[in-house]
């Protein structure tokens, strides 16, 4: 039996909601099992139904987006929040209540089907053909015009520098076009942690977790002398993982 997505929509807007709905429909994952037209209407949805993802709107009258999105952090299951906004501006707060992802309206085809890939992989969800990363799969880059394929066991940590993604192993770096996103998603099955925004780390070659200030940490890993930042909303997450 295909495991479904259980999803809650909250916007204020009724076509905004009915776009979702029907651009979701498309991906047989995706089950639909409440929406809201308010924030507070979308906490009694939420609570009542405790969904696995909730695409939220940000700009909505009495409890705003963020606002709920801060309110969830108290559930004892919380779901992936997802942002489906018409602004921009937000999204560095977005990230700040640990969001997962951040779509802006109207919504682009492709970028949502990013987003549902990235859903997937943070809850360990075979795609619909059913197929999901093997152990002894390899990680395919471009080196000097040549095609290497990397055990993603030898890789430390990848990093996002202006249009490319620095892949870094004990001894080099690769360089990719593929964002960290769809390098997440292609990674799934392996114990890889995105401990910022721009970076992705393999949680068995990690050997220290440095506090830094503000409540953000750094981690080293081994082989590298560089210290890898941990946004303060992951450090909880990061220890569980890394923790007995």
């Amino acid at each position: 039996m295909e495991t479904k997505i259980r999803t809650v929509i909250v916007d204020d807007e009724p076509h905004g909601r009915d776009e979702l709905k029907f651009l979701l429909s498309e991906y047989r994952e995706m089950e639909i099992v409440g929406e809201a037209e308010s924030g507070e209407k979308g906490l009694e949805v939420i609570i009542k139904k405790e969904p696995d993802v909730v695409f939220l709107d940000i700009e909505m009258p009495q409890m705003s987006g963020m606002e709920l999105a801060q309110s969830l952090k108290n559930m004892k299951k919380v779901p992936l929040i997802i942002f489906a906004t018409a602004y921009p501006d937000y999204a560095t707060k977005a990230f700040r209540v640990q969001a997962l992802d951040y779509i802006l309206k109207p919504f682009d085809e492709d970028q949502l089907k990013e987003t549902v890939e990235v859903v997937k992989a943070r809850l360990n969800i075979q795609g619909a053909a059913g197929r999901s990363v093997r152990r002894g799969s390899k990680l395919a880059v471009e080196d000097d015009g040549r095609i290497i394929y990397l055990s993603p066991n030898e890789i430390t940590y990848l990093f996002r520098e202006e249009r490319e993604t620095i892949i870094c192993t004990k001894d080099r770096q690769y360089r990719a076009k593929l964002p960290i996103k769809d390098l997440e998603v292609k990674l799934n099955g392996y114990p890889f942690f995105r401990t910022h925004k721009s970076y992705l780390v393999n949680l068995e070659k990690v050997e220290e977790l440095i506090p830094w200030f503000n409540g953000a940490y750094q981690v080293k890993v081994e082989g590298k002398k560089e210290e890898i930042p941990v946004s303060r909303n992951y450090v909880k997450e990061l220890r569980e993982r890394m923790e007995l």
